[in-house]
């Protein structure tokens, strides 16, 4: 990668220079990851000799070695927990994995009740995202009429950060009392997750200028810690597929209208993908399932009453603190996933 990013020839293309060096960077953070975790294992075994050593010792008051054990064992957890986190950034080696996500979440059936349900999905995604050290984004939040949201893509910017997003597409279901409903009946909501990688640039996927049809307009949302009001929101429709993409997450016209068409390359990637799939399901005859994400694809039941639970209908890893989950408590369920395939 050094090699190429030195050729006089990848500077003629100074965007694709400046991906190649992006990508240089995540590597080396990765090698030095693993050089890190190296160097302080080392240094914990040295460590622990030298504790077996002062077990033996006469003269080591017994407060002192319980103390240096003590501080052994917290050092061992962190290093422990680190090395877990590296395993299972093993499974993390497909194309796409270490490319940002983009979270599209859309209501279900049930007007307020669900687009709440989608506000509070879209949170969880938000939190999550701080947790892990990725940088969250909304590009564009449609508002619901009197709460919550009727769709809105949240970006995830950050090394791995689509594979470990990826297993979260599909159907999300609420149980809770309604805080809608002056009677306090239990109502079950539904909210669709759509989570595609950020597609930079490729060869196979050409799109041409006479057919996108580009509007702006003022951008609507909720402001706080989610969306900057701005005035030159984009709107990019792709006239041959029908597909829609939107940004109104930066302050010029020209920053959204760049996130816009990346998001649109994802759309198309996405169906080139699905199109291949039903190909090789004519050629073998098997139901392709993956990447798609219908109704019918339930993932994570998440239940506030009669009593407090969610359970991931796939891996069967649960949680019987809920407040946590949807605070952006993910890894158990996300990591089994992963590690399942």
């Amino acid at each position: 990668m050094n090699q190429k990013l030195q050729s006089p020839e990848t500077w003629d293309n100074p965007k694709r220079a400046a991906e190649i060096a992006e990508e240089i960077s995540s590597l080396k953070a990765g090698v030095q990851e693993w050089k890190n975790l190296q160097q302080e294992t080392q240094s914990l075994l040295n460590d622990l000799l030298d504790l077996k050593e002062m077990e033996w010792a006469d003269n080591e008051e017994e407060k002192v070695l319980v103390d240096l054990q003590n501080d052994f064992n917290q050092k061992f957890l962190k290093i422990e927990k680190r090395f877990n986190q590296k395993k299972i950034e093993a499974f993390l080696n497909n194309s796409h994995d270490n490319d940002n996500a983009l979270i599209t979440i859309y209501s279900g059936a049930g007007g307020t009740e669900a687009q709440d349900w989608a506000e509070m999905l879209l949170r969880m995604y938000y939190k999550y995202a701080q947790r892990k050290g990725f940088k969250p984004t909304v590009l564009h939040y449609h508002t619901g009429q009197e709460a919550g949201i009727k769709s809105a893509t949240l970006k995830v910017a950050g090394r791995l950060a689509y594979g470990y997003l990826k297993k979260e597409k599909g159907v999300h279901r609420l149980v809770r009392i309604s805080p809608f409903s002056a009677n306090n009946l239990r109502h079950t909501s539904f909210a669709l997750v759509e989570v595609l990688p950020e597609i930079k640039e490729l060869p196979e996927i050409q799109i041409k200028p006479e057919d996108l049809r580009i509007d702006t307009y003022r951008a609507s949302g909720a402001g706080g810690q989610y969306v900057n009001k701005t005035e030159s929101a984009v709107r990019i429709k792709h006239l041959s597929t029908g597909i829609t993409v939107e940004c109104q997450s930066e302050r010029s016209q020209g920053a959204n209208r760049e996130q816009a068409m990346k998001m649109l390359y994802s759309r198309l990637y996405q169906q080139s993908q699905l199109e291949k799939e039903k190909e090789i399901k004519k050629l073998k005859g098997k139901k392709i399932s993956e990447g798609t994400a219908e109704w019918g694809s339930q993932i994570r039941s998440y239940i506030l009453h009669p009593y407090k639970l969610v359970k991931d209908l796939r891996t069967n890893v649960e949680s019987r603190q809920p407040e946590e989950v949807l605070d952006g408590n993910l890894e158990p369920f996300i990591e089994a996933e992963i590690i399942s395939g």
